[in-house]
C-alpha cells in the first residue's frame, strides 16, 4: 500500500500538519494524563480505521511503559478490568465524540457528566481537543491512505 501524497514530502501539508502538531503540543502538555491521552488516540483511531495512527500511538504507549495487556484491550475496554474509572469516562467520550455522525444527538450528557467526575475544566477542555486533534489526523492519514507498520516510538519529536 501507497500513500495517495507524500504528506510529510508537500510543503502544503506540511503547513497544515504543522498547526495540527501545535495543537497537539498544547493538549499533550496539558495536565490530562499521558496514559489517558494515549487511550484516546487509539481507540480513536481503531474507530477510524486508521492504521498509520493506531500503529503510531499503540508503539509510543508502549515505549512509555504501557502494558501490553491494557494495549490489546483498548477496543474492547467495556469489557476490560484493566481500566480506570476515569479512563473509561475518557474512552466513552471519545467514543461519542469520534462517532457524531452515528448519533442524532452527538455526546449524551450521561457521558459528559461522568466525565466531568473525573476531570477539571482544564482537563475537560484538553480532552475535548484531543478527540477533535487526532480525528482530524485520523481523517487525513485515512483519505491519504498513509501506510501502517514502519513506525517507531519518538519518530515524530
Amino acid at each position: 500500500m501507497d500513500a495517495r501524497i507524500n504528506l510529510f514530502g508537500n510543503a502544503f501539508a506540511g503547513k497544515v500538519l504543522k498547526h495540527i502538531n501545535s495543537a497537539n503540543k498544547v493538549v499533550h502538555d496539558s495536565t490530562l494524563p499521558v496514559a489517558t491521552q494515549e487511550l484516546v488516540k487509539i481507540r480513536a483511531s481503531q474507530i477510524n480505521g486508521c492504521g498509520f495512527c493506531t500503529d503510531m500511538h499503540t508503539k509510543d504507549a508502549a515505549a512509555a511503559g504501557e502494558t501490553q495487556q491494557r494495549l490489546n484491550l483498548v477496543a474492547v475496554w467495556r469489557e476490560a478490568t484493566v481500566f480506570t474509572d476515569a479512563e473509561r469516562a475518557a474512552l466513552e467520550l471519545a467514543e461519542q465524540g469520534t462517532r457524531i455522525a452515528d448519533a442524532a444527538g452527538g455526546v449524551t450528557d450521561e457521558a459528559w457528566a461522568n466525565a466531568a467526575k473525573h476531570y477539571a475544566e482544564d482537563q475537560l477542555a484538553a480532552l475535548i481537543s484531543l478527540i477533535a486533534v487526532i480525528n482530524a489526523y485520523n481523517r487525513i492519514n485515512v483519505i491519504n491512505q498513509q501506510p501502517a507498520g514502519d513506525y517507531q516510538p519518538g519518530q515524530f519529536g
